[in-house]
């Protein structure tokens, strides 16, 4: 298994990147949320895993050894693949997914796209007492501010957001609403962030 690569970044897209290792330009198929994070020309260590398909040999890379682990575990569930997995890891962190499966918190779960509310259901039933660390680790980290901005840095980047400018414009917003926010839906959060881009 490879289960890291270094090296300089020499392309981006929405879910992937390429990074030069010993010449070689190999391709990581990556989470949003972090492929966003990258710049070209800068160096990167991803923590990866080869997913091998008869047709296909995909390299897909996570900025931590536990996001690897865990996009591994989701796919031990009937009907998550790779690309329903790395959608999780695109919305999610893993503490957030552990904590909603543990909760049997099937709705979000249900805004991973691609998997369902069946989906859902099956990976409550099979992870639920295999995530109990992670889950804990959740709690004990504010999980409900984490989890608003992670939504709304996802929701901004697919507007065409840089990762960059969607950082500023919801540190904005949350010192504008400041304890409120944690009280505020994301959709509103959203337009606030909208407005504020406006604004400046």
């Amino acid at each position: 298994m490879i289960a890291s690569v270094s090296g300089v970044v020499k392309a981006t897209t929405l879910n992937s990147a390429v990074i030069e290792v010993g010449g070689v330009g190999l391709q990581v198929s990556l989470p949003a949320r972090y492929a966003a994070s990258l710049n070209v020309g800068t160096h990167a260590e991803f923590f990866t895993t080869l997913v091998v398909r008869e047709d296909s040999l995909t390299l897909f890379g996570f900025d931590r050894a536990s996001a690897r682990d865990f996009f591994e575990l989701l796919q031990t569930v009937s009907g998550i693949g790779p690309k329903v997995a790395q959608s999780a890891l695109s919305i999610y962190e893993p503490e957030e997914i552990a904590s909603a499966i543990a909760s049997e918190n099937s709705a979000a779960l249900e805004r991973i796209p691609g998997l369902g509310k069946k989906g859902a259901q099956r990976a409550v039933l099979e992870l639920k007492d295999k995530v109990n660390d992670l889950a804990l680790s959740a709690k004990s980290t504010n999980t409900s501010k984490s989890h608003w901005r992670t939504q709304l840095q996802s929701a901004l980047i697919g507007l065409g957001f840089t990762a960059r400018d969607a950082e500023a414009t919801i540190d904005s917003v949350a010192s504008d609403l400041g304890a409120k926010i944690d009280e505020t839906d994301i959709a509103q959060l959203l337009k606030l962030a909208l407005q504020n881009r406006g604004r400046g």
